[in-house]
């Protein structure tokens, strides 16, 4: 009676084996060229975050996943029925941060995509080790022309499924350019970098517009992040008698730059120009009255529309403060294209569950289209730039005014082809 009971039992747990197996539908075959992520029906849907969440432009990081989460929320937090879990690691805004954050990332298997980076110097090794992994990846920040293209070519920091959705400066140079031989009727100028990919290529793209235009930089100076001293290459531009000084460094460098030169009587009629990264209330609020008469360089902001004002309205009652910055807007444009790309790139099965070739995702990527973005129409070109290359020279004349009273004097508008 033992034995028999148990052949019973163990010819119904068999059974009921067999049965599991014949109702549980098989994965789906991956015939994409760099494989395939299944998510079964009560999975999450995986992406990776990688920002600069410490350091110096924690703020700009801090927009970016802003930018991302009103994105989700928008959607219920949810993507084709599945929970969106964000898988998030702070790069710190330096090349090796970029490198180790997105191996981090890339470990867990059904990943779908990287959101990132908020530096480009950070993006560049992170889309690397994407690429090499299979993923895409979208950034709503990043803007040296070495990510993506220079010229209409490949650039050189290109990487297979890299795309973003900030304007390439590889125009911003140019504009800082034209704006001081055109409209300020300079002939010579001075350049300061830090040596990393972004300033490098910024200077870089200002000496060849303002060379073209028939002037000369006559000092391409670089000095070094946590540098303090600027006096050396302030006197050297002393020397060479620069008419204008082109300086789009970060914080604290560009502060020291700003400040000290103005203690310097022999630069007292030299014009002092720095880009988008000091567009910002902390640096005016650093610098007060010493910035008085300064340019900036950098991208137009969003069209003031009904729909951007609703996306306003839905940041101040999710975080209680007002938008620091714009540069969310290019999150949640960044963030929509990706949430529409998986979606795109999706097969559902009746399950509910999802199978997605990686591929699939980077060339739905590639094919955005007119998507209407909130700062601007946004259409992704080979090399991954999806916003169109156009910028505003702006003057501080009030410092009181802050960052809005700055943006709200633009005295120059440079836009790529026209």
């Amino acid at each position: 009676m033992k034995r028999s009971a148990t052949r019973v039992w163990a010819a119904l747990l068999l059974g009921g084996i067999f049965l599991f197996w014949a109702c549980t539908p098989a994965p789906e075959p991956c015939s994409d060229k760099l494989g395939c992520v299944d998510i079964g029906p009560d999975e999450p849907l995986k992406l990776g975050v990688v920002q600069a969440l410490t350091g110096k432009v924690a703020s700009l990081g801090q927009e970016q996943v802003r930018g991302l989460e009103l994105a989700l929320a928008r959607r219920g937090d949810r993507i084709l029925g599945h929970k969106v879990q964000l898988l998030t690691e702070d790069t710190g805004c330096r090349p090796e941060g970029g490198a180790n954050a997105a191996l981090r990332v890339v470990a867990d298997p059904k990943v779908l995509a990287i959101f990132g980076t908020t530096c480009s110097g950070d993006a560049a090794t992170a889309a690397e080790v994407m690429s090499r992994a299979g993923l895409a990846m979208i950034s709503g920040n990043n803007s040296a022309p070495f990510l993506t293209a220079i010229g209409g070519a490949r650039a050189p920091r290109w990487q297979a499924g890299y795309l973003r959705t900030a304007p390439n400066e590889e125009s911003s140079g140019p504009a800082a350019a034209r704006f001081a031989f055109v409209k300020l009727g300079l002939r010579k100028a001075a350049t300061i970098n830090d040596g990393d990919i972004y300033t490098r290529g910024l200077t870089d793209g200002f000496r060849q517009e303002f060379e073209k235009l028939g002037g000369r930089v006559v000092l391409d100076a670089t000095v070094n992040k946590n540098d303090t001293d600027m006096e050396p290459v302030l006197q050297a531009v002393v020397n060479v008698r620069a008419d204008l000084v082109f300086f789009p460094l970060f914080q604290p460098e560009g502060n020291h730059v700003l400040l000290q030169a103005r203690k310097m009587p022999a630069l007292t009629k030299t014009v002092l120009m720095s880009d988008g990264s000091l567009i910002e209330d902390s640096f005016i609020e650093a610098v007060q009255d010493a910035a008085r008469g300064m340019y900036f360089v950098g991208p137009t902001p969003p069209r003031q529309t009904s729909e951007l004002e609703a996306l306003v309205a839905e940041y101040k009652a999710r975080y209680h403060a007002a938008p620091p910055t714009f540069y969310y807007v290019n999150a949640f444009d960044a963030a929509n294209i990706l949430f529409a790309a998986i979606e795109k790139a999706s097969v559902q099965g009746r399950d509910g569950g999802l199978h997605l070739g990686r591929q699939a995702l980077r060339d739905a990527l590639y094919a955005t289209a007119g998507h209407p973005g909130l700062s601007g129409p946004l259409t992704c070109d080979q090399f991954g730039d999806c916003a169109a290359q156009r910028f505003n020279v702006l003057k501080l004349t009030e410092p009181a005014a802050g960052v809005e009273g700055l943006k709200a004097n633009v005295v120059y508008t440079y836009a790529k082809g026209q």
